[in-house]
């Protein structure tokens, strides 16, 4: 089965699964998971046995992440 790849970036109100979450963070879904169950990640919903992540809750999140990179 081939998975589909959704653009995310037109639609705010979208929900992402973990794997989708951790494309767009480009990180790994066991980190994803990690997070949320330290506490650390971005808000989450559970639906049933699933878990989304609402895309204004994820930018939201990356906002508030420190930021690196300026000169001192």
């Amino acid at each position: 089965m081939e998975q589909q790849l959704i653009d995310v970036s037109r639609n705010q109100h979208i929900l992402l699964t973990e794997g989708e979450l951790a494309n767009y963070l480009n990180v790994s879904v066991a980190a994803v998971r990690k997070w949320r169950g330290q506490g650390r990640g971005p808000a989450f919903c559970k639906l049933g046995s699933l878990v989304r992540y609402k895309r204004e809750d994820v930018d939201q999140w990356l906002s508030t992440r420190p930021k690196g990179g300026g000169a001192n």
